[in-house]
């Protein structure tokens, strides 16, 4: 059945991630024997970012169909509109331009570090529902896993392009900074607005460390950019 399938689909793509990405944890935080190159270093980054957006959407999506009745979607929508912006997005190509490589690095990581705490406060709440599908609790869990891998492998990259110990980073926001919810909101829509959120900026980590890769190589897909 679907389940079994998704399942089975989930395995394989979770021992692939281990296979493919494992060796970023090789390179602990700070450590000074890290022998992956720069270059391996941020596209394993990029991998990273690429499967954490795409487990976003599909656990958006779920959560959505599980817990949020039809007639209360179409009348919320998607629920981005509520997100606040921490980060802006550059929306031309003369604003790419007056970005610095430092900036996208350090945007990376505050995105990263601000929803590693975000996501556990979002799995707590889960476990108080009721009949929670349990791949959906599963999604969330490896997409945190994957944060804090992702978290590890940019301080690497970044001590090793940067040469600096220590990066000023404001993480002091809380989730009531993020996201715009009315007071009326029922818990169930803050539970998909803080998901929308989430998929919004993992959208937003993708496309920052595919910037920084088209400054740094002549890489294809930079015509995008």
């Amino acid at each position: 059945n679907s389940t079994t399938v998704l399942q089975g689909w989930l395995g394989i793509l979770f021992c692939s991630i281990h296979g493919m990405l494992g060796s970023v944890l090789d390179c602990e935080v700070g450590g000074v024997h890290c022998t992956m190159s720069i270059e391996m270093l941020l596209d394993r980054a990029i991998q990273h970012a690429e499967l954490i957006y795409r487990i976003s959407e599909e656990t958006r999506t779920q959560f959505k169909e599980t817990f949020i009745p039809l007639a209360l979607v179409t009348q919320q929508g998607h629920a981005d509109h509520l997100c606040t912006v921490i980060l802006p997005t550059p929306s031309s190509k003369s604003e790419v331009g007056q970005i610095s490589d430092k900036w996208l690095l350090h945007s990376v990581l505050i995105l990263v570090q601000f929803w590693i705490n975000h996501l556990v406060d979002l799995q707590a709440s889960l476990d108080h529902y009721d009949n929670t599908p349990q791949d959906l609790l599963d999604k969330t869990k490896w997409v945190s896993s994957k944060l804090m891998s992702l978290e590890k492998g940019l301080l690497t990259l970044i001590r090793k392009m940067l040469n600096e110990n220590n990066l000023p980073l404001d993480n002091s926001k809380s989730i009531a900074d993020h996201l715009a919810s009315p007071r009326t909101m029922e818990h169930v829509m803050r539970d998909y607005t803080m998901l929308s959120c989430f998929r919004k900026d993992a959208h937003k980590i993708e496309t920052f460390l595919k910037l920084f890769k088209c400054r740094q190589t002549d890489w294809p897909g930079c015509s995008f950019y």
